[in-house]
């Protein structure tokens, strides 16, 4: 990407100068995309809030280092998700996965497209195992590719990548039975 203008390069400068006032600018612009990726990540409010802090406390002590190589969003978002990545690793469980196997016989039934709400689609994602939820989250709402999600999370590609799969089919299957019920 290399050195262009960044938008809020003159915030994000009287931040490393130690401004106050622009580190809670800079927090007010950031933080509620922030917390939704610290969110989805963690699939609960008060962990959230706690590492979306940690992750802010994280990325002001560390913002000399930020040389505008990318966007500053996209820099920050790093330091959320190894955050939650590193509180999750310290609760010291074992992340789950889907395990189950699906055939991929696709049903030769025509059916109509069901119409899916946002919140429907949030409340299946909560549901799926942990390990799971983390791999659909960085990969179809982060935008990860496969190789930085098994970088971040310490897996095989091949794992990251069938358990996006297998997420993928299970919210699929939640939200038939949310729909079908």
């Amino acid at each position: 990407m290399g050195n262009v203008e960044h938008i809020h390069k003159k915030i994000i400068e009287a931040c490393k100068k130690g401004n106050e006032s622009a580190r809670y600018q800079l927090y007010q612009l950031y933080a509620k995309a922030m917390y939704n990726v610290s969110y989805r990540m963690m699939n609960n409010r008060e962990e959230a809030e706690d590492m979306l802090q940690e992750a802010f406390t994280q990325a002001f002590m560390k913002l000399d280092s930020f040389r505008y190589e990318s966007s500053f969003g996209s820099w920050l978002k790093r330091i959320v998700v190894n955050t939650c990545i590193n509180a999750i690793n310290k609760r010291k469980v074992d992340l789950t996965y889907c395990e189950e196997i699906y055939s991929d016989a696709v049903s030769e039934e025509e059916e109509a497209e069901p119409v899916y709400t946002v919140q429907l689609v949030t409340r299946a994602i909560e549901q799926l195992p942990e390990g799971s939820r983390m791999v659909l989250s960085l990969y179809l709402l982060e935008g990860y590719d496969h190789g930085e999600i098994a970088q971040i999370m310490g897996i095989t590609e091949s794992t990251s990548k069938s358990q996006y799969m297998r997420a993928k089919r299970k919210v699929a299957d939640l939200l038939k039975g949310i729909t079908e019920g």
